[in-house]
C-alpha cells in the first residue's frame, strides 16, 4: 500500500514538470526567465531541505500515517492553489507550501523500516524507488497532453489524484506497530536538531557522506543529460525522451528485481561496490561517446548502477532504533533536497564552462568522485551495527 502512494505521489508531481517553463511564462509575462525558473526549482529543494527533518521527527512522535495523511491533503490543496494562482509571487508561494508538506518519501521510507526486517529493507527500498520511478515516467506524458489543452489542468489532475490517493490512504493504510517514546521531547520545529543527532552516532557519519555523494552524482543526468544528448549527439526531442524512458523503465525493473536480491545474497556492501563500478564506467563511457548508439547501450549499465542504493539505505537504517527511523529518514530527505539545491548549479556551471574544449568532462568528474567513497565502502563491515537513540 505504502509503496502504491509513493508512485502516485510521483505520478502527481510529475504531471506538473512539463508545463512550468510556459506557466512561469504566462504569468510573469515574459519569455525570459532568467533566474525565475532556477529560482522556482530551488525553492522546493530548500523547503525540503529545512522541513524534512522536522516532518520526519513529528512521524516518530504521533505516528506514519497521520503525517502522510496531513501531506497528501496539505498537497492536494496546494495543487489547487497554484492551478488557480494569478500571480508570479503567489505561485513561488504554492511551491514553498509544496515542498514544506513534501514529506512523503521520509515518512515512506521510515514505514518501511518499521514493518520490515533488516535483510528484507535492500529488497524493499529498491521497490520503493521503482514505483517511485514508474510514476514519473507516467505522469510526464500526460501531464504534457493536459497542458496542451489546458496550461493549468496538469495542476487540477495532480489535486484529483492527491485527493485519491489521501481518501484511499485514510481507509486501507494501518499506523505499523513500534515502539513510541518513551519520553517527550521538545525541539520538534528545530530542523538543525536531527543533524546534531545524525552527527553524534560515529558509525553513521561514514554512511551519510556516501549517501551525500551518490545523490549529488546521481543530479548530473537530470541536469545535463537533455542539453548533453543535443550537444553531443545532436538527438531530436523524441530521440531524447526515447532515452529517458528507457532509462526510466530499466532503472524500476533494476531496482525492483535486482537490487533486493543482490543484497540479501551477496550483502550490501558487494551489491554497493557493483552499483559504484557500474555507474562509473557508464559514466565514463558517456564521457567519451562521439555516437548517440553508445549512450543507449550504456543504459543497462547506467540502471545497474542504481542497485548499490537501496543497499546503503538498508544499511543506513540499521544506525538507528526503531523510536528514531523517521528522524533519519527526515535526515535523509533533507540531504537529498540539499544536493537538489547545490548540485545542478555546480554540475550545469562546470558543463558550460567546458563543453566547448571536452563536454564529456562533468561526465568522467561523476565517476572519479567515487573515489572520494571508496575507503570507507572498503571499510563496511559485513554487518552494519545497530545503534540507540542520542
Amino acid at each position: 500500500m505504502v509503496l502504491a502512494i509513493i508512485g502516485l505521489d510521483a505520478s502527481g508531481i510529475g504531471l506538473t514538470l512539463p508545463i512550468l517553463p510556459r506557466l512561469l511564462s504566462e504569468v510573469a509575462h515574459t519569455t525570459e526567465l532568467g533566474w525565475r525558473y532556477g529560482a522556482f526549482l530551488s525553492l522546493y529543494a530548500l523547503m525540503q531541505f529545512l522541513f524534512s527533518p522536522v516532518l520526519g521527527m513529528w512521524s516518530d512522535k504521533i505516528g506514519r500515517r497521520p503525517v502522510l495523511l496531513c501531506s497528501l491533503a496539505g498537497a492536494t490543496i496546494d495543487y489547487l492553489f497554484m492551478a488557480l494562482a494569478p500571480s508570479l509571487s503567489l505561485l513561488f508561494v504554492g511551491r514553498a507550501i509544496s515542498g514544506l508538506t513534501g514529506a512523503s518519501q521520509a515518512v515512506a521510507s521510515a514505514y518501511i523500516s518499521d514493518v520490515t526486517s533488516e535483510t528484507q529493507r535492500a529488497r524493499r527500498f529498491g521497490q520503493l524507488s521503482a514505483f517511485q520511478g514508474l510514476g514519473f515516467i507516467g505522469g510526464p506524458v500526460v501531464g504534457g497532453l493536459l497542458g496542451d489543452v489546458w496550461l493549468r489542468g496538469p495542476f487540477v489532475a495532480a489535486a484529483v489524484l492527491n485527493g485519491i490517493t489521501c481518501f484511499v490512504t485514510f481507509f486501507l493504510l494501518r499506523e505499523p506497530a513500534r515502539h513510541h517514546r518513551a519520553a517527550e521531547q521538545g525541539g520538534f520545529l528545530n530542523p538543525i536538531k536531527p543533524f546534531r543527532w545524525a552527527l553524534s552516532i560515529p558509525s553513521l557519519l561514514p554512511l551519510l557522506l556516501i549517501y551525500m555523494v551518490f545523490t549529488l552524482i546521481g543530479q548530473v543526468g537530470g541536469t545535463i543529460w537533455v542539453i548533453y544528448g543535443a550537444d553531443q549527439f545532436a538527438w531530436t526531442p523524441f530521440w531524447i525522451g526515447i532515452s529517458i524512458a528507457g532509462f526510466g523503465l530499466g532503472h524500476a525493473i533494476a531496482q525492483a528485481f535486482i537490487a533486493g536480491p543482490a543484497a540479501e545474497r551477496f550483502g550490501e556492501r558487494f551489491t554497493l561496490l557493483a552499483g559504484v563500478f557500474a555507474d562509473s564506467a557508464a559514466s565514463v563511457a558517456v564521457g567519451f561517446a562521439t555516437r548517440g548508439w553508445i549512450a543507449f547501450a550504456v543504459l543497462p549499465l547506467f540502471c545497474l548502477g542504481g542497485v548499490g542504493f537501496p543497499a546503503l539505505q538498508s544499511l543506513l537504517t540499521r544506525q538507528a532504533d526503531a523510536q528514531n527511523q523517521g528522524r533519519l529518514q527526515g535526515v535523509l530527505a533533507s540531504l537529498l533536497s540539499l544536493t537538489s539545491i547545490v548540485g545542478p548549479l555546480a554540475i550545469s556551471a562546470v558543463y558550460f564552462a567546458s563543453r566547448n574544449r571536452f563536454p564529456g568532462l562533468v561526465w568522467v568528474g561523476a565517476a572519479a568522485m567515487y573515489l572520494i567513497t571508496l575507503p570507507s565502502l572498503i571499510n563496511l563491515s559485513a554487518k552494519a551495527r545497530s545503534v540507540t537513540a542520542a
